[in-house]
């Protein structure tokens, strides 16, 4: 069993999965959205006694907390019992458009010239710092994060999730045309 979960999954696989999710979802009412759970772990920790954003009933939300709990473990599991030796498979155009970026593709997810001890500078964290608060404040100011919007949002045909899905993409080509090039 373990080799049949190591190997590459074709890509229709996800997709599947990802519509299996949604239509339960739908039936019972629920929509989905990763950044909600930080939300609700803000209200467990008592953020609601000084702001009303926090202010709700966090039980509503248990089967939220479990998916995060599923991912996270599903993280730990796929990295460690299902780790594969095999180098990640590109194509040669995307390599190629990394080392015009100057990124040495290594075969690994996270390239080490960015993800690894040695890499660790006041500049990178900085940069991953001040991502991360960009990244936090997009999430709330979009009412949600790319999940929630590009996968429960356009499920259910809601118009501010298309516009903040299209803002995410345009963000996104901005960042890796524009700003990377500038930043590394």
């Amino acid at each position: 069993m373990l080799d049949i979960l190591k190997q590459p999954w074709p890509w229709y696989a996800s997709g599947i999965s990802i519509a299996a999710i949604m239509v339960a979802l739908l039936y019972f009412g629920k929509t989905f959205g990763f950044s909600s759970n930080l939300q609700t772990l803000c209200t467990i920790m008592g953020a609601g006694k000084r702001t009303s954003f926090f202010d709700f009933d966090w039980k509503t939300q248990k089967w939220n907390l479990l998916f995060l709990t599923g991912a996270v473990l599903g993280g730990v599991l796929s990295s460690t019992l299902l780790k594969s030796d095999a180098p990640l498979q590109l194509s040669a155009a995307t390599i190629k458009d990394l080392n015009a970026l100057g990124l040495h593709f290594d075969g690994q997810l996270n390239p080490a010239q960015l993800y690894s001890i040695e890499a660790l500078s006041v500049k990178n964290v900085l940069l991953l710092l001040t991502g991360g608060l960009l990244v936090g404040f997009g999430s709330r100011y979009a009412g949600g994060c790319t999940s929630g919007h590009a996968i429960s949002g356009l499920s259910n045909l809601q118009l501010p999730s298309l516009l903040a899905v299209i803002g995410f993409f345009a963000g996104g080509l901005i960042m890796t045309h524009l700003l990377f090039p500038l930043i590394f």
